[in-house]
């Protein structure tokens, strides 16, 4: 049986970052580190692990806006760090926010991640309005710092960031640094954020010398770290693999769910996760690292005339250029660094012309469907060296997939569905990263890297007695397979309600055996199919909605937990309509009442999205 560890997630992630890659001599050395610190706190009876904060210490509150976690986890580190330096400490979701509480709160650092089309995640746009709107208050005393989380990629990188930095700023508050802007590789400049912020931080608010602020503070927090070492790997999903260090997971099953007939290529895949401890909840996503298609890295290599054995340092060391570009680099998104980056080193002038001011129209055309092997191809540069084009280039990013398996009904093990992405443009034949490389590579009997990615805002009702409205066309489907797997297991008496869509009903019912066992069995209450090419007019997800909208309000009025999952860009924006009109229609009450009730169902946790 192990050892239940007393830290919490945040701490044994600290941990683990700590202790990894330490040689067999630091090992020593901290071991005899500790022996120190054990004898000192057995002496004294004094535990820096638990030591607090002077209550005379300055106040912090930290806000994070998060849809995939990267936002919270960066929150999370700032507030390990914030309270190291002897601060008070205050960690909240912006959804979770007591928005009474910005007026006194004179020590503001938010994170946030941006969506879409430069919108804030869903956690936070409650908060966004509210000091966007009238009743924001003034803010004159108070200090401030923001971080946004992005995709260059997308043409408004950063704007939920660049929003709340303005917005704080003209209502009085004044930034203690200027706001940063993180692309997909994070975790370097997000940590330089908050050492900047921390020094920022003490001179404005210094915290003396009575607290943890002290010198001895930093030997008190390497202490906490690693005084449970031996206990730390009992986290669940957290302890030996993450993010950084995927554990490599066997997989078990790689089925086609599409019939032979269908446009789309959609499969079901199981992996193993046996011995690594890791576990999930319904509603929480798998983090796979891909690998780049390898006609394309050779392709992309002879373009560039490079070696493909010359060695290159990388994060994870110093390999070959070729095992680089297949493991390590992406180098099929296009962001516009990396277009500004390769410019300058090819000295393009059409280029340099596209990303200039006033072309952004242009540039979106430009980047639409190509790759970095198309850019490489139009324009060529001189003979590079291998170090100068990989810096041109972002680190290779895991996929999230909505998982589709609850782990209490298949024990030590993982299911996804994925959709293979393949289609012609500007006469190359193109291949999604992740999709294909799954759907291709990953057979039975292979290893994938994988990490468990939670998502605290898209979860089951904590009362099984609550009904529950899923909406998921295509391979939105994958949560709404685990919510029901686990509805069954628990045998929840809440009643269940599914709207599935996709082009033909023949071809593209994704796990029809399975839904008609769960209607046959009663554990599906209700289920309405939009199968858009089997009509003369298309019919969406969104239409079902609405012909069952007096059922639907209904339902919503007795309690219902309604449930997103799927595309971002046009689906969810669709439902979301067709939801405010519903409520419009069936509830008799204005546009404005109607948008007021669905934001309170967002308040309470009752109308969540998983989209992307």
């Amino acid at each position: 049986m192990q050892e239940i560890t007393p830290l919490s997630p945040q701490q044994a992630n600290l941990l683990n970052q700590l202790v990894d890659g330490l040689t067999v001599e630091q090992l020593a050395w901290v071991k005899g580190f500790l022996a120190g610190i054990s004898r000192s706190v057995r002496q004294s009876g004094v535990q820096p692990a638990t030591a607090a904060a002077p209550t005379s210490a300055p106040s912090v509150t930290i806000l994070y806006g998060s849809q995939t976690g990267h936002a919270q986890e960066v929150a999370e580190l700032a507030k390990q760090k914030v309270q190291a330096a002897g601060f008070k400490a205050d960690l909240f979701a912006m959804g979770d926010y007591k928005q009474t509480r910005l007026k006194n709160d004179k020590l503001l650092l938010l994170a946030v991640s941006t969506q879409g089309e430069g919108d804030a995640p869903d956690d936070a746009r409650d908060f966004y309005e509210f000091l966007h709107g009238p009743k924001a208050p003034k803010l004159e005393g108070s200090r401030f710092a923001v971080l946004g989380l992005g995709d260059s990629s997308y043409e408004k990188f950063c704007q939920a960031g660049k929003d709340f930095d303005a917005r704080l700023n003209a209502l009085g508050a004044q930034r203690l640094l200027p706001r940063v802007d993180c692309d997909v590789d994070y975790d370097a400049p997000a940590e330089r954020w908050i050492d900047d912020v921390l020094s920022q931080l003490r001179s404005v608010a210094p915290v003396g010398n009575a607290g943890l602020g002290a010198p001895e503070s930093a030997e008190h927090q390497l202490g906490l770290a690693l005084a449970a070492a031996a206990t730390s790997q009992s986290v669940p999903g957290k302890a030996a693999y993450s993010r950084k260090h995927p554990f490599q997971a066997t997989v078990l099953e790689n089925v086609t769910l599409s019939g032979r007939g269908s446009s789309k290529e959609v499969h079901h895949i199981e992996l193993s996760l046996e011995g690594s401890g890791l576990t999930y909840e319904p509603g929480d996503a798998l983090g796979i690292v891909p690998q780049n298609d390898a006609a394309l890295v050779d392709e992309l290599i002879a373009t560039l005339e490079l070696d493909p054995s010359a060695t290159t340092t990388t994060h994870d060391g110093t390999i070959a250029l070729r095992e680089a570009f297949l493991h390590a680099y992406d180098i099929t998104t296009l962001s516009r660094a990396f277009l500004e980056k390769y410019a300058a080193l090819s000295d393009a002038g059409e280029l340099k012309t596209l990303l200039q001011p006033g072309n952004e129209s242009a540039l979106r055309e430009f980047l639409h469907g190509r790759d970095v092997l198309d850019v490489v191809k139009r324009f060529p540069a001189r003979k590079l060296k291998a170090t100068e084009f990989v810096g041109t280039l972002r680190t290779m990013q895991p996929r999230l997939y909505s998982i589709a398996s609850s782990l209490q009904a298949n024990p030590d093990s993982v299911h996804v569905t994925v959709g293979a992405v393949r289609y012609e443009s500007h006469g190359r034949s193109r291949k999604g990263v992740a999709s294909t490389f799954l759907a291709d590579l990953a057979q039975p009997g292979q290893t994938l890297p994988v990490y468990i990615e939670s998502n605290r805002n898209f979860k089951l009702p904590a009362d099984p007695r609550a009904p529950i409205i899923m909406v998921g066309p295509g391979t939105g489907i994958a949560p709404f397979r685990a919510f029901i797997e686990q509805r069954q297991i628990n045998d929840a008496p809440g009643r269940n309600w599914l709207f599935f869509g996709d082009r033909n009903f023949r071809n593209d019912f994704l796990y029809q055996r399975e839904w008609q066992r769960y209607v046959k069995d009663g554990v599906l209450s209700r289920i309405d199919l939009a199968f858009s090419r089997d009509t003369e007019e298309k019919v969406y997800v969104q239409h079902r909605m609405a012909e069952q909208g007096k059922a639907l309000y209904e339902w919503l009025q007795e309690g219902a937990y309604l449930y997103v999952c799927g595309d971002a860009e046009q689906m969810a924006r669709d439902v979301n309509d067709t939801l405010h009109e519903i409520v419009q229609r069936e509830g008799g009450l204005s546009a404005e009442a109607a948008a007021e009730y669905v934001k309170q169902l967002q308040r309470d946790k009752r109308y969540q999205r998983d989209v992307y």
